[in-house]
C-alpha cells in the first residue's frame, strides 16, 4: 500500500452479512486477491479502497481481520469476531489436530 490505513472510523464491509462496520486500522500492507489459495473466502473489504479486510478459511475454523476489533470506534461494531472465537474454540477444543 502506499500510504496504508491509520486511524479510526475507517467503514470496512462485512460481505458475510452484507453490513458496513466502522473500524480502527494501522497497517501498510494489504493481501493481493490474486495470490489467495482457493480455500480461502474474503469476508471483509475496505469502502475507501476496496483492499481485503478480512479473510476465512473455508475448511478449517480459522478466520482473520485486516483491522483493530479491540479498538471499539463504532458502537461496538465487531464485537461479534471475539464472539466467534470463543465459539470456535468451544466447538473444536476436543477435536484431534490432523
Amino acid at each position: 500500500m502506499k500510504l496504508g490505513h491509520r486511524g479510526a472510523n475507517h467503514p470496512v464491509k462485512n460481505l458475510t452479512e452484507n453490513k458496513v462496520e466502522i473500524t480502527s486500522q494501522n497497517h501498510g500492507f494489504e493481501i493481493i486477491k490474486e495470490g489467495l489459495p482457493k480455500n480461502i473466502q474474503i469476508t471483509h473489504t475496505s469502502l475507501f479502497d476496496n483492499s481485503i479486510e478480512g479473510i476465512r478459511l473455508k475448511n478449517k475454523p480459522v478466520f482473520s481481520v485486516q483491522y483493530h476489533p479491540e479498538s471499539n470506534p463504532g458502537p461496538q461494531d465487531s464485537v461479534y469476531l471475539f464472539q466467534e472465537f470463543i465459539n470456535n474454540m468451544k466447538k473444536n477444543a476436543k477435536k484431534k489436530r490432523s
